[in-house]
């Protein structure tokens, strides 16, 4: 058994350019750590398809690649254009309509109530705030507006209008259909689009109840209302996702950078795993190469505490699909372990630390740091974490270690949502608290060697959810 070359998971959108059974295999081989499949997108039928290949390909390389089913929420969307792309020019006049599509310069809105919140002067922003357009006028179901900042429009790509209060319901009735047919398909990770507070997360879990079913449960955070509430939502969230796209759109876009760090570091704080996401690789869409800011910018996610690093547009229609995964594979090993140019970087660790609330401190907590602590002063290169619900390794794993963290468990739910926090390989075994047989199984995996010292968490109560009391250290024999 080999470790990847790096710990920071990579999670690539599927779609046309990589839904087939020829480039699935090289995604996985080029570092994909997990497949999202963007249900604002295509067929129920189509994803279902997706989802049997990517399992068939996975299980081809005898990997497990977990599946992330991205709901399309309440998200204000362009229908469907006659033909696209459709190129918008600057200075020309066009007209959005909640009603019947007429002429070239009508554009189609699924959003009845548009006209409401708009007036004469309203910035709109189209396709991830790239097309800018200020409206001159409401007529009924049409608003005329004037081309600001033109380019390629494309049919469901989003709406936003900046400070305008939108009457939509956080989950809708297609978001639990799709819920539902994830099910049915076996997936157990969702994740729910412009959510607000907590309640809409507790909506889901609500559902998932009735249905007598389970899952991991993913809060994006494109919202400015659901960064107010980010530590409620944290709380009912079994992770989230920093959507900087419509985040974008919703609170200033100089004010991304800072509110990514807060989110990262929030999520660390609660041991819930945190994906950066949109146009981290943008240019390699149709360039091989990328650009040395968006180097940066993936490297700086990696330096934030971020887990999982997610390629959309790259992955999903880019020219260069499996190229984006090295790429993005190649910057997170060069940015890890603080090597080479790199290494006077400081240990993500020691912020984490130093903003803990003591008073509020856990055993738990206590025991995670020190079993940081310990593997950095043995240079101990495994971790290893026996777990009933995960719960233990995502614990270890927000302090992003040098090491590698090894999760032992039994429950393959539990192994796959494993797959998307910092440094941990999972791994499926049918007893993950009998010692002896997990110090055979490192030696005999290639993992480890006799002599090797390995920290270990420890349980007083092995049958007790997040009973860590105690951590070892073993010299194996």
């Amino acid at each position: 058994m080999k470790l990847p070359s790096r710990k920071t998971k990579i999670i690539c959108t599927i779609g046309p350019s990589s839904r087939s059974a020829k480039v699935l295999p090289d995604l996985i081989r080029a570092g994909m750590s997990a497949a999202r499949l963007n249900f604002s997108h295509d067929t129920l039928e189509e994803h279902g398809r997706d989802i049997d290949r990517i399992r068939s390909a996975a299980e081809a390389l005898n990997v497990s690649i977990p599946i992330l089913v991205d709901l399309p929420g309440p998200k204000i969307r362009i229908g469907n254009l006659e033909v696209e792309p459709l190129l918008l020019r600057n200075g020309e006049n066009i007209t959005l309509t909640t009603g019947e599509v007429r002429g070239r310069g009508a554009i189609p809105v699924q959003y009845e109530l548009l006209p409401e919140i708009v007036s004469p002067g309203s910035i709109i922003y189209l396709s991830d705030g790239f097309i800018q357009l200020k409206t001159i006028s409401v007529s009924g179901k049409d608003i005329i507006c004037k081309v600001i900042i033109g380019g390629p429009l494309l049919s469901r790509q989003g709406l936003n209008v900046p400070g305008a209060r939108i009457f939509l319901d956080s989950l809708t009735e297609r978001d639990f259909q799709i819920i539902d047919f994830g099910l049915s398909k076996g997936a157990d990770i969702f994740c729910l689009s412009f959510i607000n507070r907590s309640d809409d997360v507790v909506r889901a879990r609500e559902h998932l109840r009735r249905k007598e079913q389970s899952a991991y449960l993913i809060a994006k955070i494109e919202r400015a209302e659901a960064v107010r509430n980010i530590d409620e939502i944290l709380d009912v969230a079994d992770g989230i996702m920093v959507a900087r796209g419509d985040l974008g759109m919703d609170i200033p876009i100089e004010d991304v950078p800072a509110v990514q760090k807060l989110l990262i570091n929030k999520a660390n704080l609660k041991s819930r795993p945190v994906i950066t996401a949109t146009q981290m690789l943008e240019s390699m869409i149709s360039n091989v190469r990328p650009t040395r800011a968006e180097v940066t910018d993936v490297a700086n996610a990696i330096l934030d505490g971020t887990d999982g690093i997610m390629l959309s547009g790259e992955t999903a229609i880019g020219k260069h699909p499996v190229e984006a995964v090295r790429m993005m594979s190649r910057i997170a090993g060069a940015i890890e372990g603080g090597k080479g140019p790199a290494r006077h970087l400081g240990e993500p660790r020691e912020d984490l630390v130093r903003t803990m609330d003591r008073r509020q401190i856990t055993v738990g907590d206590m025991i995670s740091i020190n079993v940081i602590e310990a593997a950095k002063g043995l240079q101990a290169r495994l971790i290893l974490t026996p777990t009933h619900t995960g719960g233990t390794p995502r614990r270890v794993s927000r302090f992003k270690p040098r090491s590698w963290v090894i999760a032992f468990c039994r429950d393959k739910r539990v192994h796959d949502f494993l797959n998307v926090s910092y440094g941990v390989c999972p791994i499926l075994v049918e007893d993950p608290f009998d010692q002896q047989f997990l110090f055979r199984y490192l030696k005999d995996q290639g993992l480890a060697r006799k002599g090797d010292r390995v920290v270990i968490t420890e349980m007083v109560a092995p049958g007790q959810a997040g009973g860590v009391d105690f951590l070892g250290i073993t010299t194996l024999t």
